[in-house]
């Protein structure tokens, strides 16, 4: 017996049409972000180039240095120092943002400031100075690496920022070049006096006014970055308030993979900058290591171990080519011509992070020239929140 026609047998060839449409369509794909710029700021650089991998100093205080193979430009390689977060020793945690350099003609240095486990933080700052100071003296005769001094910018990412900062200020008595930028990303690792854990930052005052100092920080786990951040550009006095910058680099989820500024963000590894292939000096025959003492603060913290590890494993986006890679080759730029901050700030190239590729804008980065600051009374001092942020900041 055969069914009686009717409404859903009678709509069915629709339906089967619309499937069938369904099927044939595009999938619908997230947007995607930004890619690299293939020159200028944040660029890809000299791709086919050959890259010179090395360390000098001796095999228990290295640094490892980085630039393309073949003699230098006849005016030198600008010099970019690039300190580490504490735990983090090894250059290829940052092997992207170093090959990005390197392949657009900066000698980079990467100090070995820190033995994990077995150097205090409050040594790291006479420890990495020394190492710098006898790179560049090593380096000062080789026609290939061929360090432009009076183009040279220390890099510091967590407790490296505070430690860039009191290099600077130290440049004068420890016999290293003034740098023309310090560039301090995700400040933490701050100790808050003599007898706390972290970085000192010493006295900022002294840092040579010429200096272009930007701090930049994400918004994510961003209070105790922005309080660091803040601090050091108050605490660095004679650098006048055009010549400093405060940048916060925003994240973005309107498309896929979202765009995430957090403490780990502006690492990026890279295997080819792997130290462990690279061949280290020998120490000196006969020499004889000083005595250890092992104390608490030589140890990483869990929320240390749990930042290097995320820093070991992180990835480079769109935040890494056009926020910090980015924003270092712009402000470099400035600073060795002679340009102060809010020429920087003025420029809507510098916060423009470009487009989703439904053409959505990627949000731009937040860009202050921090106001001139009046001294704090020694009560007012004392209630500062920044000296409670330091206390969370280093634990980075």
């Amino acid at each position: 017996m055969r069914p009686k026609p009717g409404p859903g047998l009678a709509a069915m060839p629709i339906v089967l049409g619309m499937l069938a449409a369904l099927a044939a369509a595009e999938p619908v794909r997230a947007a995607t972000p930004p890619g690299q710029p293939a020159e200028g700021p944040g660029g890809v650089g000299d791709k086919a180039a050959t890259i010179v991998k090395r360390a000098v100093g001796r095999a228990s205080a290295p640094t490892y240095l980085f630039h393309k193979a073949g003699p230098a430009p006849s005016g030198g390689r600008p010099v970019a120092v690039f300190l580490h977060a504490w735990g983090a020793p090894n250059p290829q945690a940052y092997g992207a943002w170093i090959d990005h350099l390197v392949r657009n003609d900066w000698l980079v240095l990467f100090p070995r400031f820190q033995e994990v486990n077995r150097t205090k933080p409050s040594d790291a700052p006479a420890i990495a100075a020394r190492l710098i100071k006898s790179a560049l003296a090593e380096l000062a005769a080789d026609a290939d690496a061929k360090p432009d001094t009076g183009r040279t910018a220390l890099i510091g990412h967590l407790a490296g920022a505070p430690l860039a900062v009191h290099i600077a200020a130290d440049a004068a008595g420890t016999g290293l070049p003034a740098p023309k930028l310090v560039f301090a990303v995700m400040p933490g690792g701050i100790a808050q006096d003599a007898k706390s854990r972290g970085i000192p930052l010493g006295e900022l005052g002294t840092i040579d006014a010429g200096t272009l100092l930007v701090t930049m920080i994400g918004d994510k786990d961003a209070r105790a970055a922005d309080a660091a951040a803040r601090k050091i550009l108050r605490d660095a006095s004679s650098v006048p308030p055009e010549r400093k910058l405060f940048v916060r680099a925003l994240s973005d989820d309107h498309g896929f993979p979202a765009l995430t500024a957090t403490l780990t963000s502006p690492a990026g590894l890279d295997a080819a900058y792997d130290s462990g292939p690279i061949k280290l000096p020998p120490d000196p025959p006969g020499e004889k290591p000083p005595p250890f003492r092992w104390s608490a603060d030589m140890a990483l913290s869990g929320e240390q171990t749990q930042l290097v590890a995320q820093i070991n494993n992180a990835r480079t986006d769109s935040l890494d080519f056009l926020a910090y890679w980015r924003s270092f080759d712009m402000a470099a730029a400035a600073a060795f011509t002679g340009k102060d901050a809010a020429s920087l700030k003025a420029n809507p190239a510098f916060s423009d992070m470009q487009r989703w590729s439904d053409g959505w804008p990627v949000k731009r980065l937040g860009v202050e020239v921090p106001k001139a600051h009046s001294p704090a009374s020694p009560a007012a001092a004392g209630s500062n929140p920044v000296n409670a942020a330091g206390n969370a900041a280093a634990r980075r």
